[in-house]
């Protein structure tokens, strides 16, 4: 009798300890959910709230398709719908109310040529999330990728078109004014019509800095306004400057890189100093003779969009306006 005593002690020990654990992680959920603002977006209309439990099956490695400047992407299915999670580096992330209210404010942007975010998770310390999922990748991939077919004008054209459209949406249509402040091909999605979605707007605005540094520049150097670079001060010129530059990588097919010189920017704005064109640096497979004329007038538009006098620069709803006419006069 002795050893089953000795057993039921164990598993009674055992099933204490199990149970001790799981109020522990309970209390550590509910400190998550309120640290993250939980309590604020119970009562938002337009996001949803998921458990850490439904999502587990999705952060595998095996889902893991990239890593961005908020953290990492994974792809899977919640409810029947394909969705892409993002999962911030721990620590990043602003807390509670200020959190919660950007999350609001994306949750609302509602926009043919923006990425929807559906909801999120609050039971973690870094909380993670939910958008649709795009399934033709970025724009980045499409252009740069490996054995991809090159896309024909046409498409170049309409992707930065309704990208534009997109721009003008966030600067200009929403109840908060949104700079994106990382524009790049990158973080251009497109689904499976090709039509493209902005995706990681207001990013910057979520992440938390420290006091001592608020000035840091968040984004990608390849793509920034030299400006925003200098002052620290982001407007809606500065995204104007990098569609300027996404605006180079259509009509080359040549990825922007950050250098001092040998740049895509560099290049391009001697050739058009000297020639007023830029036909050497077109990309050969859609540089075609009747083509030439549209070519040109994109390269004109970029120009402008990269003067390094912010207020030469055109608006995104001037951009947005032209690059229309032209998809509608080809």
């Amino acid at each position: 009798f002795v050893p089953l005593g000795g057993i039921g002690g164990i598993s009674l020990m055992a099933i204490l300890s199990f149970l001790i654990l799981l109020r522990k992680e309970k209390r550590k959920t509910r400190e998550f959910y309120k640290k993250n603002g939980g309590h604020v977006l119970e009562k938002a209309k337009f996001i949803k709230l998921f458990e850490k439990e439904k999502l587990k099956p999705i952060l595998k490695s095996s889902n893991f398709i990239g890593k961005g400047g908020f953290g990492k992407v994974y792809m899977g299915l919640l409810n029947n719908e394909q969705v892409a999670l993002k999962e911030p580096i721990s620590g990043t992330i602003l807390e509670n109310e200020q959190f919660a209210n950007e999350v609001i404010i994306q949750s609302q942007v509602i926009h043919k040529n923006i990425v929807r975010l559906i909801g999120c998770c609050l039971e973690v310390d870094a909380p993670i999330l939910v958008y649709e999922f795009l399934p033709n990748g970025s724009l980045d991939d499409i252009l740069h990728g490996d054995g991809k077919e090159p896309l024909n004008l046409g498409l170049r054209l309409s992707i930065a078109a309704e990208s534009s459209d997109g721009l003008v949406y966030l600067h200009t249509k929403t109840n908060t004014k949104i700079l994106h402040g990382d524009v790049k091909p990158a973080n251009i999605l497109l689904d499976d019509k090709f039509m493209p979605k902005i995706s990681d707007f207001g990013i910057s605005r979520l992440i938390a800095r420290d006091k001592q540094h608020t000035g840091s520049i968040i984004g990608d150097m390849s793509y920034m306004d030299p400006v925003y670079l200098q002052t620290g001060l982001l407007t809606e010129k500065s995204d104007v400057y990098s569609f300027g530059v996404v605006i180079l990588e259509l009509i080359s097919g040549m990825k922007a890189t950050h250098s001092d010189g040998g740049s895509l920017v560099t290049n391009f704005l001697e050739a058009y100093k000297k020639e007023k064109k830029a036909t050497q640096l077109f990309d050969k497979n859609i540089a075609v003779t009747e083509d030439l004329e549209v070519l040109d007038s994109l390269a004109g538009i970029a120009v402008e969009c990269l003067s390094l006098d912010v207020d030469q620069r055109p608006s995104m709803t001037n951009i947005a306006k032209r690059l229309l006419n032209l998809t509608e006069c080809r």
